[in-house]
C-alpha cells in the first residue's frame, strides 16, 4: 500500500469512530501529562496489584490483604511456597493484568457492551475492598468504584460509552507507561525489588528481559486494543 493511500485509509478509519478517536487521545493526555498522571496513576496500580491478589488466589495462595500508598505504590501479601510455578505467575500477573483489563474493556465498548464492562470493573473493585488493608487504600478503591457505579447508573448512554472507552485506553496507556517506568528506574540503578527482580530470582531469565517483557505485553496489548477499534468492521463508537 502506497504512503499517500494508507494515510487516506487512516484518515478515513478515524473520521468514521471520531468518539473512539477523542476517548483514546483523552486518556493518552492524562498518562502523558505528569500532573495527572501523578494523580490518577494509583487507577492503575490498583488493576496491578489486583492481578497479583486474583492469581494468588487462582493458584491456591492464601491471600492477606492488599495495601495502596498515596505514592502510587503497593503491595499484595500472599501465603505458600516462595517458590514455584504459581509464584512465578503471581509475580507476573502485576505489569500485565492492566493492559489485560484495557484491552478486555476495548473489546466489550466495541461489542456495544460499555456498560457491562463498567460493572465488572466495580465487581472486581469491590473483591479488592474487601482485602485492602489500609485506609488510603480503601478511600483510592471505593472512590474509583463509587465513579463507575455512577457513571453506569446515571450518565447518558453517549458519555457512558466514552468514559468507558477512555478508561479502557487509560489502562492501555497507563500499563505502557508503568512497564517503560519500570524499565527506566532499573536501569537508573533504583527499583532493584520490583516484580521484574523476584522474577529474575525465580527464573533464568534477568530482571531487564523481564521488564522488557511487561512493556512488550503492553504495547502489544494496545496494538491489539487498536485494531480492535480501529481496523475495518470494527464497531463504530
Amino acid at each position: 500500500m502506497a504512503p499517500l493511500e494508507l494515510i487516506t485509509r487512516g484518515y478515513e478509519l478515524v473520521a468514521a469512530r471520531p468518539a473512539s478517536l477523542l476517548a483514546a487521545l483523552l486518556a493518552l493526555v492524562v498518562v502523558a501529562w505528569r500532573p495527572t498522571w501523578r494523580l490518577t496513576r494509583t487507577a492503575v496500580t490498583i488493576a496491578h496489584e489486583g492481578g497479583h491478589a486474583l492469581v494468588a488466589v487462582l493458584v491456591g495462595r492464601g491471600l492477606t490483604g492488599i495495601r495502596l500508598h498515596a505514592d502510587s505504590s503497593g503491595v499484595t501479601y500472599s501465603t505458600g511456597a516462595g517458590r514455584g510455578a504459581g509464584v512465578v505467575v503471581m509475580f507476573l500477573a502485576g505489569y500485565v493484568f492492566p493492559p489485560l483489563l484495557g484491552l478486555g474493556g476495548a473489546v466489550l465498548v466495541a461489542a456495544d457492551a460499555a456498560t457491562v464492562m463498567l460493572w465488572i470493573g466495580a465487581g472486581l473493585l469491590a473483591a479488592t475492598l474487601l482485602q485492602i488493608r489500609n485506609l488510603y487504600g480503601g478511600l483510592a478503591v471505593l472512590v474509583t468504584g463509587a465513579v463507575l457505579v455512577l457513571v453506569a447508573l446515571r450518565a447518558e448512554e453517549d458519555l457512558r460509552t466514552g468514559f468507558a472507552a477512555a478508561l479502557a485506553w487509560f489502562l492501555l496507556f497507563g500499563g505502557v507507561k508503568a512497564a517503560a517506568e519500570l524499565r527506566r528506574g532499573r536501569r537508573g540503578g533504583r527499583l532493584r525489588h520490583s516484580d521484574a527482580d523476584r522474577l529474575a530470582e525465580l527464573t533464568p531469565l534477568s530482571g531487564g528481559a523481564w521488564a522488557g517483557f511487561f512493556l512488550l505485553a503492553a504495547v502489544v496489548a494496545t496494538a491489539t486494543a487498536g485494531w480492535v477499534v480501529f481496523a475495518p468492521g470494527g464497531a463504530p463508537a
